[in-house]
């Protein structure tokens, strides 16, 4: 256990480092990079855009950049975003609680639909239940989480609904297909040939078969929720990680943007991690 725990631990690791040097290099060599909005400004003089221009010029490499920003990730120093002028550690403190609600309740909501629709579709397979949630599912579906944004915004709904509805469908697949098929297990179908109630065969049986892959699918759909966020709080005009991204991302603030991917990142892989490893504790229990 130890070395699996180890071996999480680096991938983490590897991840943040090149999670965070894909991002700067995206972002760096982004066609406009070396625009600043600030030059559109009419009431700027001649001097003054030349400073701006001066600023840019003078900035590091990429290579230089990393290194220099790793240096100071080391000392606690998230540098400074150059969009507002202010430290990146305070803008995201500032906004981090809203986002880490929204997802919350986004994922509790969405696997509680999710789960109250799966459950009875694998129960009873071919029937109408799987035609309904088919159709409700992929109607979710096929909807843009920007669209819901908007949707969301101009009816004044909570953002985190929003996300929920966006995480829906696709956890609703992933957990019918295995529940579905926990109960074609032979020992599911010997219990319910036996007469065992619904309920206990549910929670005895197929459960501790499926509890493994429900977590792995637990850790992607966090992923998935981050990534609906951005849009959904950015159109929601909520002040969250994601709301802050889409400006950062305007303004080509590229310590923002760093500083954000390398959030995602961890928060993505810990979740994938965390998954895994009690996955694997419960398969070894069961066994």
């Amino acid at each position: 256990m130890t070395k699996r725990i180890a071996k999480h631990f680096l991938r983490i690791l590897l991840s943040l480092l090149v999670g965070g040097l894909l991002a700067a290099t995206l972002v760096r060599f982004a066609p406009g990079f070396e625009v600043d909005e600030r030059e559109l400004d009419t009431r700027l003089n001649q001097q003054s855009i030349v400073a701006i221009r001066s600023e840019r010029v003078a900035e590091p490499g990429l290579a230089q950049f990393y290194l220099h920003y790793l240096s100071r990730l080391l000392h606690g120093d998230l540098g400074v975003s150059r969009s507002s002028n202010r430290p990146a550690a305070d803008l995201i403190r500032e906004r981090l609680t809203v986002t880490v609600r929204e997802i919350g309740i986004g994922l509790v909501a969405a696997w509680f639909l999710a789960l109250l629709m799966a459950v009875p579709a694998a129960m009873r397979r071919d029937t109408p239940f799987d035609l309904l949630f088919a159709l409700v599912t992929g109607g979710l579906v096929s909807i843009p989480a920007g669209v819901l944004a908007v949707l969301f915004f101009l009816f004044s709904w909570p953002a985190s609904l929003a996300i929920a509805l966006v995480l829906v469908p696709k956890v609703f697949a992933y957990a019918r297909n295995l529940l579905a098929r926990g109960y074609a297990m032979p020992h599911v179908l010997t219990a319910r040939s036996k007469g065992l109630g619904e309920t206990r065969v549910f929670f005895w049986h197929v459960v501790p078969t499926t509890a493994p892959q429900l977590l792995a699918l637990a850790g992607v759909s966090v992923s998935i929720a981050i990534g609906a966020a951005v849009p959904i709080e950015a159109l929601c005009d909520q002040p969250g990680i994601g709301q802050l991204a889409w400006h950062a991302a305007l303004a080509r603030d590229l310590v923002l943007l760093v500083n954000l991917t390398l959030i995602v990142t961890l928060v993505t892989v810990v979740a994938n991690s965390a998954s895994d490893l009690l996955g694997a504790a419960m398969q070894r229990g069961n066994a």
